[in-house]
């Protein structure tokens, strides 16, 4: 996708750093706990996928890495800046390199497919010309250049989820989030988006942070890749695993795992091996 120019609001170069960081996070709700000291990193072209049961906070930490919500306690850090304390203005202008999926997609309504995927390049004022361009190449991506002019109301759920990948994408963000990207469809759909989501980390190696509640799409990111011969997506040689691609569980507020994907399935931690059974 081609590159386009963004805000830099990064004080230093952050091209060593981690893209995210989560350092002792705690949040409550009501004076209940849902996240408790929580710690992490997110590398550069690395794609964390965040598991747990339902309840358990984790749309709750990509809002926190967005800086939607703030923690009561401990630090944050995006592409470098501290975002707890960071100013809305500045906020705003960082969020320019984050592209999410939000639950359901969250489309708007009134506004036609071409008008959905470029509502950010326009809020930018980028040119109108440019703006059709990278809303035309956004679709093709997902396979749907052809809705272009149709509503919302008009696509089937698996094609909303797509539309809302598009939009996410077409500024060329430099990290995605994924709230639960195939929540709500069937399989077979639910196959579709996740194939779309690793087309997309296979071919432009973006820095990911993906909440699913489906062990089949987390096993299929870490097991799967694109290939660019093909264009297809093809299993990884048996044993094999997808190296960048790293897990997070929570349980009861807390994270019980952050490793590999070999490091998951073989672990011992009863909750672990309860959960994925």
């Amino acid at each position: 996708m081609t590159t386009a120019t963004q805000p830099q609001p990064a004080l230093h170069d952050t091209s060593r750093e981690p893209v995210v960081i989560f350092d002792h996070v705690t949040i409550d709700f009501d004076g209940k706990p849902v996240l408790n000291d929580i710690s992490f990193r997110v590398h550069r072209g690395e794609n964390r996928i965040i598991l747990g049961p339902a309840g358990v906070g984790k749309s709750v930490l990509l809002k926190l890495a967005n800086g939607l919500l703030k923690p009561d306690s401990g630090k944050i850090t995006l592409f470098g800046n501290d975002i707890v304390h960071m100013k809305q203005r500045d906020l705003f202008s960082l969020r320019a390199s984050v592209g999410t999926v939000f639950q359901e997609g969250a489309l708007f309504d009134s506004l036609t497919v071409r008008d959905n995927v470029g509502y950010r390049l326009a809020e930018e004022h980028i040119p109108e010309e440019e703006i059709e361009r990278r809303v035309s190449e956004a679709l093709r991506f997902v396979e749907l250049e052809h809705t272009l002019d149709k509503f919302p109301s008009e696509l089937s759920g698996g094609m909303r989820r797509r539309v809302a990948i598009a939009r996410a994408i077409v500024t060329n963000p430099d990290l995605l989030l994924y709230d639960s990207p195939t929540g709500g469809l069937d399989p077979i759909t639910s196959t579709t988006i996740i194939e779309l989501v690793l087309k997309q980390r296979d071919a432009y190696h973006t820095t990911s942070l993906l909440v699913t509640h489906r062990l089949q799409d987390a096993f299929m990111l870490a097991t799967h890749r694109y290939s660019h011969e093909c264009k297809c997506i093809e299993p990884l040689p048996k044993g094999e695993t997808e190296p960048n691609t790293t897990f997070l569980v929570l349980h009861e507020g807390k994270i019980v795992f952050d490793g590999s994907t070999h490091d998951l399935v073989h672990s011992k931690d009863p909750f672990i091996r309860e959960y994925l059974r």
